[in-house]
């Protein structure tokens, strides 16, 4: 890797770091390259992405950032797994780890919190944004729609009351 692709590097793993909600540190311990595409995909999916990157590249990119707390944590063979949603890199790390031993889960952070293994694990336990919008809605919409539901009770009860008055009469005459 020559200067200019280092220097490449460093600015897109720095333009990530501004616009990332959560970076999710991995240890690679021998995954294959079909596990790797395999969590690609799945990061992907998820609207996540996953990227290895030299350790030393990635604690220039994180200087001056939120993530300027994750240098510790970039030892050894690592990837970083990130997403906007401070679940959703999380919960895609989270459920292959436990499909696999060839990855582990060394800590991350969301914004400037530094977050152990335990951490990111809770984190992704969490309802993601899109779900907890969806609830948020679902609260919003739930009164407006019992209201409707009671004001139109008594009516509807006055129309079966006139309905069987008219069919009581028609089966008198």
């Amino acid at each position: 890797m020559d200067r200019a692709q280092k220097s490449e590097l460093v600015s897109e793993l720095n333009r990530t770091f501004n616009e990332v909600g959560v970076v999710v540190i991995t240890r690679n311990l021998g995954m294959t390259v079909a596990q790797s595409t395999a969590l690609r995909t799945k990061m992907r999916e998820a609207g996540a992405s996953y990227k290895v990157a030299k350790n030393r590249l990635a604690k220039i990119a994180a200087e001056g950032t939120d993530y300027s707390v994750i240098a510790d944590l970039l030892t050894g063979p690592t990837a970083l797994a990130t997403s906007v949603d401070p679940v959703a890199a999380a919960r895609v790390v989270n459920d292959f780890a436990k499909t696999t031993d060839k990855l582990e889960i060394v800590g991350g952070a969301m914004g400037g919190q530094l977050l152990d293994a335990e951490g990111i694990k809770a984190l992704a336990g969490l309802p993601s944004l899109d779900e907890l919008r969806a609830k948020i809605v679902g609260l919003i919409v739930a009164p407006a729609t019992k209201l409707a539901t009671i004001t139109q009770a008594p009516a509807a009860q006055i129309a079966r009351v006139l309905a069987a008055h008219a069919d009581k009469e028609q089966e008198a005459a």
